[in-house]
Protein backbone atom coordinates (compact mmCIF):
# COMPACT_ATOMS: atom_id res chain seq x y z
CA UNK A 1 0.00 0.00 0.00
CA UNK A 2 1.77 3.00 -1.18
CA UNK A 3 1.40 5.94 1.53
CA UNK A 4 3.66 8.94 -0.04
CA UNK A 5 3.05 9.97 -3.26
CA UNK A 6 5.43 12.26 -4.92
CA UNK A 7 5.09 14.61 -8.08
CA UNK A 8 6.18 17.74 -9.40
CA UNK A 9 9.48 16.51 -10.61
CA UNK A 10 10.30 17.59 -14.32
CA UNK A 11 13.09 19.29 -16.55
CA UNK A 12 14.00 22.60 -15.74
CA UNK A 13 17.37 24.88 -16.67
CA UNK A 14 19.56 26.31 -14.01
CA UNK A 15 18.44 29.36 -12.29
CA UNK A 16 14.48 27.81 -12.51
CA UNK A 17 12.12 26.74 -10.21
CA UNK A 18 10.21 23.43 -8.97
CA UNK A 19 7.86 22.72 -6.43
CA UNK A 20 8.07 19.06 -5.30
CA UNK A 21 4.66 17.59 -3.53
CA UNK A 22 4.34 14.65 -1.24
CA UNK A 23 0.47 13.41 -0.62
CA UNK A 24 -0.54 12.00 2.61
CA UNK A 25 -3.34 10.91 2.16
CA UNK A 26 -2.69 7.32 2.75
CA UNK A 27 -0.12 7.74 5.41
CA UNK A 28 -1.33 7.31 9.45
CA UNK A 29 1.67 6.86 10.65
CA UNK A 30 3.83 9.36 12.86
CA UNK A 31 4.05 13.11 12.09
CA UNK A 32 6.05 14.15 14.41
CA UNK A 33 8.87 14.99 11.51
CA UNK A 34 8.70 14.98 8.08
CA UNK A 35 11.68 15.61 5.21
CA UNK A 36 12.69 15.60 1.56
CA UNK A 37 15.70 13.12 1.10
CA UNK A 38 17.30 12.87 -2.65
CA UNK A 39 19.66 10.79 -4.47
CA UNK A 40 21.89 11.82 -7.37
CA UNK A 41 22.56 9.32 -9.70
CA UNK A 42 25.44 7.01 -8.83
CA UNK A 43 26.09 8.93 -5.41
CA UNK A 44 24.15 7.45 -1.44
CA UNK A 45 20.56 9.28 -0.58
CA UNK A 46 21.18 12.29 1.18
CA UNK A 47 18.57 14.70 3.26
CA UNK A 48 17.56 17.82 2.03
CA UNK A 49 14.84 19.70 4.53
CA UNK A 50 13.29 18.32 7.68
CA UNK A 51 10.22 19.84 9.20
CA UNK A 52 8.98 19.66 12.60
CA UNK A 53 5.36 19.28 13.06
CA UNK A 54 5.23 20.22 16.70
CA UNK A 55 6.52 23.64 16.02
CA UNK A 56 6.18 24.27 12.18
CA UNK A 57 10.15 24.98 11.90
CA UNK A 58 12.28 23.82 9.46
CA UNK A 59 16.10 22.27 8.69
CA UNK A 60 18.24 22.53 5.58
CA UNK A 61 21.10 20.84 4.50
CA UNK A 62 23.77 23.51 3.90
CA UNK A 63 23.83 22.98 -0.09
CA UNK A 64 20.20 24.22 -0.46
CA UNK A 65 20.21 26.51 2.40
CA UNK A 66 18.55 30.09 1.35
CA UNK A 67 17.07 28.41 -2.48
CA UNK A 68 14.89 25.59 -1.25
CA UNK A 69 12.03 25.49 1.45
CA UNK A 70 10.32 22.76 2.80
CA UNK A 71 6.40 23.51 4.30
CA UNK A 72 3.07 21.31 5.46
CA UNK A 73 -0.09 22.28 4.44
CA UNK A 74 -2.67 20.13 7.01
CA UNK A 75 -5.79 21.18 4.74
CA UNK A 76 -4.59 19.64 1.44
CA UNK A 77 -2.51 17.03 3.56
CA UNK A 78 0.48 17.64 1.02
CA UNK A 79 4.08 18.12 1.95
CA UNK A 80 5.94 20.69 -0.33
CA UNK A 81 9.11 21.54 -1.43
CA UNK A 82 9.86 24.81 -2.93
CA UNK A 83 13.19 24.47 -4.94
CA UNK A 84 14.32 28.08 -6.52
CA UNK A 85 17.49 29.15 -8.18
CA UNK A 86 18.05 24.93 -9.26
CA UNK A 87 21.71 24.29 -10.06
CA UNK A 88 22.88 21.27 -12.47
CA UNK A 89 24.07 19.59 -9.15
CA UNK A 90 20.45 19.54 -7.83
CA UNK A 91 19.90 16.94 -10.36
CA UNK A 92 18.30 13.74 -8.13
CA UNK A 93 15.42 11.99 -7.54
CA UNK A 94 13.83 13.07 -4.36
CA UNK A 95 12.23 11.28 -2.15
CA UNK A 96 9.51 12.31 0.82
CA UNK A 97 9.90 10.73 4.21
CA UNK A 98 8.06 10.39 7.41
CA UNK A 99 8.24 8.13 10.55
CA UNK A 100 11.22 9.48 12.24
CA UNK A 101 12.74 6.68 14.63
CA UNK A 102 14.58 9.43 16.30
CA UNK A 103 18.61 9.86 16.27
CA UNK A 104 20.44 11.20 13.64
CA UNK A 105 18.22 13.12 10.22
CA UNK A 106 19.15 9.98 7.72
CA UNK A 107 17.76 7.63 5.80
CA UNK A 108 17.82 4.86 8.21
CA UNK A 109 15.86 6.93 11.07
CA UNK A 110 12.72 7.04 8.68
CA UNK A 111 10.64 3.76 8.29
CA UNK A 112 8.09 4.94 5.40
CA UNK A 113 9.79 6.66 1.79
CA UNK A 114 7.39 7.65 -1.44
CA UNK A 115 8.53 6.21 -4.80
CA UNK A 116 10.25 9.40 -6.01
CA UNK A 117 9.85 12.06 -8.65
CA UNK A 118 13.05 12.84 -10.83
CA UNK A 119 14.51 16.35 -11.16
CA UNK A 120 16.70 17.08 -13.77
CA UNK A 121 18.81 21.07 -14.16
CA UNK A 122 20.70 21.38 -17.34
CA UNK A 123 22.58 24.46 -17.39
Amino acid sequence: QVQLVESGGGSVQAGGSLRLSCALSGYTGSRNYMAWFRQPPEKKREGVALFATTDSSAAYADSVKGRFTISLDNAKNTLYLQMNNLKPEDTAMYYCAAGYRGGLWTEGNFATWGQGTQVTVSS
